[in-house]
């Protein structure tokens, strides 16, 4: 192909600027929590947004008074994890309408995901390390019988979803908000109530079964889980044993692995005699403005019964 020179040019000077772009160093993408805090800042009223500080962590929160002539208390929503406080799964409307009914809501936008934390790097046995320990243990096992050759089956087990690593370090940034969100709603009196949704409900109910010192009057799960096999069957047994009255909302279509519990949690209640826990199901999915209604309700009627 005979090019021309101002075409011959122009080639080598595409090919140079390739070769400073692969050389370029790599560039981290804005954190989901700086989008969150900008988003929340630019769209929202300035008198709902309030700046807490967890340690070094400083985060968003949104805070909305009670509405009615005397305040029953306040509502700290804990969104899931990677969710907006302003989210349609119920959390959102949640937010607004129980300051109609008596109670101030401050709502807390959630931390960044780290999916590749330190203590992650584990050393695990590598394949050929374990070929040559089964090799080893097969030439020093005396031969079998010709009618005991056949071996049992082997069942394999199943990875969970996210690792323990992961969930560790997502769960010490959630509690350390918690407790700055908790000691702010200090300042308003009267009870304190947590309404927290998905994986964050599941890793908030593993920390008060450790009996924190933050006391709290009632705890409102909305479909929690673990997105760990292991750890989200220890929650069936573990939501039985915290100290705050409980109540479990689900959907019908909503998380399988919330799903999947249902039955086992009623039965670890019964074990554990916790007498003020409560299931709800809620149909359909969590996003549909009638459920929202129910939900409200449910809630509501969850609180007078305690006070």
């Amino acid at each position: 192909m005979n090019l021309i020179p101002a075409h011959r040019l122009l080639y080598a000077a595409s090919f140079a600027l390739m070769g400073n772009v692969n050389a370029a160093d790599f560039i981290k993408p804005t954190p989901w929590s700086s989008l969150v805090t900008n988003d929340i800042q630019r769209f929202l009223p300035s008198d709902e947004v309030r700046t807490l500080l967890a340690g070094e962590d400083e985060f968003i929160s949104l805070y909305r008074q009670s509405m009615a002539a005397s305040q029953r208390g306040i509502v700290l929503i804990i969104p899931d994890w990677q969710h907006l406080p302003t989210n349609n799964a119920g959390i959102n409307f949640l937010r607004k309408q129980l300051n109609e009914i008596g109670y101030a809501t401050l709502a807390m936008t959630m931390p960044d995901i780290d999916w590749h934390p330190a203590d992650m790097a584990m050393s695990k046995p590598s394949e050929s390390s374990e070929t040559e320990s089964t090799t080893q243990s097969d030439e020093q096992a005396v031969p079998a019988p010709a009618t005991q050759t056949q071996q049992a089956p082997h069942f394999v087990t199943g990875e969970p979803n996210i690792s323990e690593a992961v969930l560790d370090d997502y769960k010490l940034k959630l509690i350390a908000r918690f407790n700055a969100l908790y000691n702010s709603a200090m300042d308003e009196g009267g009870h304190i109530i947590v309404v927290a949704q998905g994986a964050s409900a599941g890793l908030l109910i593993e920390h008060y079964a450790s009996f924190p010192n933050n006391e709290l009057n009632a705890f409102i799960s909305l479909g929690s889980y673990l997105p760990n096999s292991v750890r989200n069957q220890h929650l069936n047994a573990t939501l039985s044993t915290i100290s705050p009255p409980l109540l479990d909302i689900f959907y019908s279509e909503g998380n399988p692995d919330t799903l999947q519990s249902v039955k086992d949690r009623k039965r670890w209640v019964r074990k554990h005699a916790k007498y003020d826990y409560r299931q709800r199901e809620l149909f359909g999915v969590p996003s549909e403005p009638e459920q929202h209604q129910r939900l409200l309700k449910e809630v509501d009627g969850f609180l007078r019964r305690l006070f």
